[in-house]
């Protein structure tokens, strides 16, 4: 339903209705079959004409917009949708994704997201296998609630699909050059073209250095700069006008380092005093001998990656005639290697190091009726197998409650398998009925799991395991009550299967599992154009019953401390609205506003007090339990989201155009604990961004200049904490930079 979209040039009037010329064909990267809707979309100014009719409130990113936002990362997608957080987890590669306050916080990667990542359709079940992905990218669809009707797994949150370019029949090629502050470089290429009459082949690649704008202000080091390359490349062969086959395969290195946190609350005040900055970028870091030699790595490593992806699958798609029939088949690598400092200065209190070996093989099949009838359906069946290995190194060396360092590892295996059906039918009056229904088996294993304490103890732990069947089901009704007016309403119930916390194990009782979750969705929306071409308004209200809600919260052991632990909500419930809107008041003007405000209540929820926690123990000594009932607290998630864009396109000289454009976004106060408040609570900000670009109407090159952050507002993405200190993730300061593209 919210749809974030550049508009074509409405000077090039004489082109509307005439085949997509060379250079347009370059710049949407689409095959010759789409070429016909995208010329309707060029002729009424807005693009998704299409879906404008499909009952759902997704987000519809388009290429163009991506480029101009310069959004180079997953997590860079929360400016351009409402309700939508993906923060990256204590500044690492590993991603956290909530929408619509329905999300799961889990460090360590061994556990299902609550809103699944797609990338051409294959799920990724850990959240960095995406690292280095977003380059190439033909769209992006964000679609919040319950799903796993249609295709892929079933889930309570929603999914973020990822689509890339595919090969083209004629030959196309572009190079990008993207230079910044800080000496941050990002170079993009792509080759496409025809190998025969039936083949056609796209290679991409990506590389990406410097931009480290934290700096240590006790020696003048600096830290975060990228180092990161990848390269996708696809093939595709049409033998016949029924059947087209697709190979794909790609591969990411990534020796970035990390943004360190910066540490805003000491929560042993009995540990020595916190470092007192003068500086938004500054922070502190430290490796000791000791640890570098046990994790076998130098001794001067900075907060960093370490990493490597690669993967391939094949697409099948055959017309029978009276259906469609697809098969898709992935298999995903991750090799990660992962050092943070995570106490946020130079002690050694929280320093981690991981390391990751999982795998993932993925087979789907389906089968959809054709488009051209009063009764479609689609009918299909998804399998997931991922293993994983890991382990974590810490070093509480210089913690003096614990005074070691420590090694814990373990396996896990997953196999996930759904299957799904649904049918809508179109009633007379504009009226269609839809619905749909999923089932999944999800059984997991947590295993071989050992903890060592290096001149402490050691421990081994018996294994676990968790089987989740869950059904869903999805209802709803749709009436066009104008050619530029549709209305829907629609119920929908999904789950998210359980796991297993993976923490500084030490007792048997906390590999525990816990149970699933679901949410009850209800729906109402519209999306309408009263004014084609000028005005676009689209909107959504929602109602979401959460049950057994998965989150993070603190386990105390005693004669240990607080650790981290999942737990199930028993209830709480959800409420808000979303909007966007498209508009074309004048010629050359075109704005873009999305609009979410969403409410989370706890109804029912008793957690583990952390505060009082740390302050008796900092009296006593002595680790004691005192819980809190946050039942009718606020669930935390940011109340209102604002993003939106501004361009002004004109053509100063014959057959050379210029745009100039604002973008920006606002996110509400977030608390990052139960009724957090005070450094609980990351603060609201707002973002504001602007571009100059100009260049030849055939779009054979352009020039861009542009700056992100332009007040240079100091800001918060997350927190994290660990042994004795809570800190603040910042935010990228104010980046001006230069970007020049060349295609043929």
């Amino acid at each position: 339903m919210k749809k974030t979209s550049v508009h074509p040039d409405p000077l090039a009037k004489n082109q509307r209705r005439a085949p997509l010329s060379a250079a347009q064909h370059r710049q949407t990267g689409a095959p010759v079959a789409q070429q016909e809707n995208i010329r309707v979309q060029m002729a009424r100014q807005f693009a998704f004409t299409r879906q404008q009719q499909v009952a759902d409130s997704n987000t519809r990113i388009s290429a163009d917009t991506l480029v101009q936002r310069r959004v180079v990362a997953v997590t860079d997608l929360q400016a351009l949708a409402p309700n939508l957080t993906i923060q990256p987890m204590k500044g690492t590669q590993s991603v956290n994704y909530h929408l619509r306050g329905v999300g799961f916080d889990d460090y360590y990667e061994n556990n299902m997201s609550s809103v699944m990542v797609y990338l051409d359709d294959v799920a990724y079940p850990f959240s960095s296998m995406t690292d280095g992905m977003m380059f190439d990218i033909a769209g992006v669809d964000i679609a919040p609630g319950p799903t796993g009707f249609t295709h892929g797994m079933a889930d309570t949150g929603g999914e973020v699909s990822l689509h890339t370019a595919d090969p083209t029949p004629q030959w196309h090629g572009g190079i990008t050059e993207d230079i910044a502050s800080y000496a941050r470089s990002r170079t993009t290429g792509y080759v496409s073209g025809p190998l025969s009459d039936t083949v056609s082949f796209r290679i991409a690649a990506s590389t990406s250095h410097g931009g480290g704008w934290q700096y240590n202000p006790t020696n003048g080091e600096h830290l975060g700069d990228q180092d990161q390359t990848s390269i996708r490349a696809k093939l595709k062969w049409t033998p016949d006008d029924k059947t087209t086959v697709m190979i794909g395969g790609h591969w990411t290195t990534d020796k970035s380092e990390l943004i360190n946190g910066n540490p805003v609350l000491n929560l042993d005040p009995s540990w020595q005093k916190l470092p007192t900055y003068t500086s938004y970028r500054q922070t502190e870091w430290d490796i000791r001998p000791q640890f570098a030699k046990l994790i076998g790595r130098p001794d001067n490593l900075k907060p960093s990656e370490d990493n490597i992806f690669w993967g391939a699958d094949v697409r099948f798609v055959r017309d029978l005639n009276f259906a469609k029939f697809q098969s898709v088949s992935a298999f995903e690598t991750e090799r990660q290697s992962e050092y943070s400092d995570e106490d946020g200065y130079d002690a050694a209190t929280g320093d981690t190091y991981r390391n990751v070996d999982a795998t993932a093989f993925s087979q789907e099949v389906k089968l959809l009726s054709r488009e051209d009838r009063k009764l479609q359906w689609g009918v299909g069946m998804y399998y997931l197998r991922s293993q994983m290995h890991q382990q974590f190194f810490s070093d509480f060396t210089q913690y003096i409650g614990r005074g070691y360092m420590s090694n814990t590892y373990y396996d896990q295996n997953q196999q996930t398998f759904s299957q799904y059906v649904n049918v809508s039918y179109k009633l007379p009056f504009g009226i269609k009925l839809f619905g749909g229904l999923n089932h999944e088996s999800d059984d997991r294993q947590i295993f071989n799991y050992h903890t060592i304490q290096y001149g402490h103890a050691s421990y081994s732990f018996l294994p676990e395991g968790t089987l989740t069947n869950q059904l869903g089901g999805m209802l709803g009704i749709q009436k066009q009550i104008r050619s530029n007016l549709m209305m829907y309403f629609k119920i929908s119930k999904g789950f998210k299967p359980g796991g297993f916390a993976a923490n500084n194990t030490v007792r048997q009782e906390q590999l525990k599992p816990f149970k699933p979750e679901s949410v009850l969705s209800y729906e109402l929306g519209f999306k309408s154009d009263p004014i084609p071409g000028k005005l676009r308004l689209n909107g959504a209200a929602f109602y979401y019953d959460y049950h057994n809600q998965q989150q993070v919260e603190s386990f105390l052991l005693p004669n240990y401390g607080m650790l981290g632990a999942y737990v199930n909500i028993p209830h709480s419930n959800i409420w808000g609205v979303e909007f966007n809107a498209e508009i074309h008041p004048f010629r050359h003007l075109y704005i873009n506003q999305n609009l979410g405000y969403q409410r989370g209540t706890y109804s029912v929820f008793n957690a583990l007090d952390t505060t009082r926690v740390n302050n008796y123990h900092s009296a006593t000594g002595i680790y004691k339990a005192f819980y809190k009932d946050y039942s009718g607290e606020d669930m935390g998630s940011p109340k209102l989201t604002l993003s939106g864009s501004a361009a002004y396109r004109i053509q100063p000289i014959p057959k050379y155009e210029a745009e100039l454009g604002l973008n920006w976004s606002y996110r509400d106060s977030q608390a990052m604990t139960p009724g957090g408040n005070g450094v609980y609570r990351l603060p609201p900000y707002f973002l504001l961004g602007s571009y100059a670009s100009f260049g030849p109407t055939s779009k054979m090159w352009s020039v861009t200049v542009y700056a992100t952050n332009l007040l240079n507002r100091q800001y918060s993405l997350t927190s994290s904490s660990d042994t004795t200190t809570y800190q603040h993730v910042p935010g990228e300061p104010r980046f001006v930079g230069g970007r020049f593209s060349f295609n043929m």
